[in-house]
């Protein structure tokens, strides 16, 4: 099994690299998250293991910018946070499992091989979402409204996706440049608010259409349903 490891703690991470290659998996660490993320999205994983404080870019916030993706591998968190809330937010964002450190590695290791069993032996879709007459394919990365296609950029795919997927959530401009922007994490928020000017047109998020793309002064931006 391919497995992509990140882990800040260089001492730690050797521990569990160890204990994940004396298993027979091929084991990639990075220290960092947009590291992380940028092989993720560029090679096969069958697992992702994450830590979820890492100082460049969270394990939470790789996980949202591969969801935005679509086709990511099981997702596992090892990580010290252990309170309930940090579980059950962790889990209902889309990771499969979540493991408190440090681990038993005989736990550990028997909990990666049944996700991976599991995620292999299903099949595993998101499905289509419909507003009224806007449809959005999550799988295929792509929109319709009432039967057309909606020709968007790579870019405002990403962030339509990512809106759609945190409905009625306020997302801050610094949380938007890391999940959607991971590559280029210093760009001018002015880019976001050029995308998201583009979205409310092209995909007529706009109250006469049942939308609500709006902008929290220093806050953010939040897409809301009004029907």
């Amino acid at each position: 099994m391919k497995i992509a490891f990140l882990e800040d703690d260089q001492t730690f991470a050797s521990e569990i690299t160890a204990i994940l290659q004396s298993d027979g998996h091929d084991v990639d660490y990075f220290p960092s998250g947009r590291e992380c993320l940028k092989a993720l999205n560029g090679a096969k994983y069958d697992v992702a293991i994450l830590d979820w404080e890492v100082p460049d870019m969270a394990g939470t916030e790789v996980l949202a910018s591969l969801k935005i993706k679509g086709n990511y591998p099981p997702v596992v968190f090892l990580t010290c946070r252990d309170s309930e809330e940090d579980v059950v937010s962790v889990i209902e964002s889309g990771a499969d499992d979540y493991i408190v450190k440090p681990p038993n590695p005989k736990v550990l290791l028997a909990r990666i091989n049944a996700l991976y069993r599991r995620h292999h032996a299903r099949l595993s879709s998101r499905d289509t979402s419909v507003y009224g007459g806007l449809k959005v394919d999550f799988d295929k990365r792509k929109f319709e409204i009432e039967g057309d296609p909606i020709k968007l950029t790579e870019k405002e795919t990403d962030l339509a996706l990512y809106f759609f997927s945190q409905m009625g959530v306020l997302l801050s401009r610094s949380h938007l440049t890391k999940v959607v922007w991971a590559s280029s994490p210093d760009i001018d928020t002015r880019t976001i608010d050029v995308h998201v000017s583009h979205l409310r047109s092209k995909l007529k998020l706009l109250p006469p259409f049942g939308w609500r793309l709006i902008s929290v002064y220093h806050q953010g931006y939040r897409l809301e349903r009004l029907d």
